[in-house]
């Protein structure tokens, strides 16, 4: 079911004041991703009225980057060892069934901007009130294998919030230790494909996590978030080891 931006309490956003932040790794994330959202708008009337907060500068520039095809939610536990929040989705979706994602989906008509398409989509998924939700701020755009262009949205929420998944798109609601993110190495894995009558292996990076393989998309955001906010660099690559009809 479809929510209308309105009825969902988009207009309680608030944004996460680096030095209010208890614990340094999530204080160090949210200067460095804040960093990075700024520097993407190039309006200087943004930073020119010196009464304007800090926090409103992070929420305009959100606001006033361009419009993805889609938005994911980038939801991370405010606490001392913060989790990741990743969706398994159902099999019978038409596109990336029974992979794993970040919340998130299509932008809608109505919904104005990236953020509030991150927090309807995850909300429709996980049941995650946004008004429960502590903006950091944006990670560069990723472009899915379909071609849409994917805006990541980074949030800091509560480690005790209650989320269900929404059965018709998510099989299961699980979390990514961020520490073990930070340090661990990926894994090669190996994915089977079929196009114009080949078949094809193809080799990518993974993380493996709570069972389940985080590869493509969602694994590209994560090595993104590392990149942007702790300078972990990660070779991801597509590599085509074989193809036979």
């Amino acid at each position: 079911m479809l929510l209308p931006a309105q009825s969902i309490g988009f207009d309680e956003l608030s944004v996460a004041v680096p030095t209010l932040i208890r614990y340094p790794t999530l204080r160090t994330l949210a200067e460095r991703v804040q960093h990075e959202t700024l520097n993407a708008v190039t309006n200087p009337a943004l930073y020119s009225d010196q009464n304007t907060s800090y926090s409103a500068r992070v929420l305009d520039s959100l606001y006033q980057t361009p419009i993805a095809d889609a938005s994911v939610l980038v939801a991370i536990t405010h606490e001392r060892r913060p989790k990741l929040l990743l969706t398994l989705r159902a099999a019978h979706m038409n596109s990336h069934a029974g992979e794993v994602s970040c919340a998130g989906g299509r932008h809608e008509r109505g919904d104005g901007n990236n953020v509030v398409t991150a927090l309807r989509e995850a909300c429709e998924e996980t049941a995650l009130p946004p008004n429960k939700v502590q903006l950091l701020g944006q990670l560069p755009i990723q472009t899915s294998k379909s071609g849409m262009s994917v805006r990541p949205i980074v949030a800091l929420i509560a480690p005790d919030l209650v989320l269900v998944p929404e059965l018709g798109e998510i099989s299961r609601i699980f979390w990514a230790d961020f520490e073990t993110l930070l340090t661990q190495p990926t894994v090669e894995y190996a994915v089977e494909y079929t196009m114009q009558e080949k078949t094809a292996t193809m080799l990518t990076p993974s993380w493996q996590v709570d069972g389940e393989t985080v590869w493509g998309l969602t694994g590209r955001v994560i090595a993104s978030l590392l990149e942007t906010g702790f300078d972990r660099q990660l070779e991801w690559y597509y590599r085509i080891q074989n193809s036979r009809l």
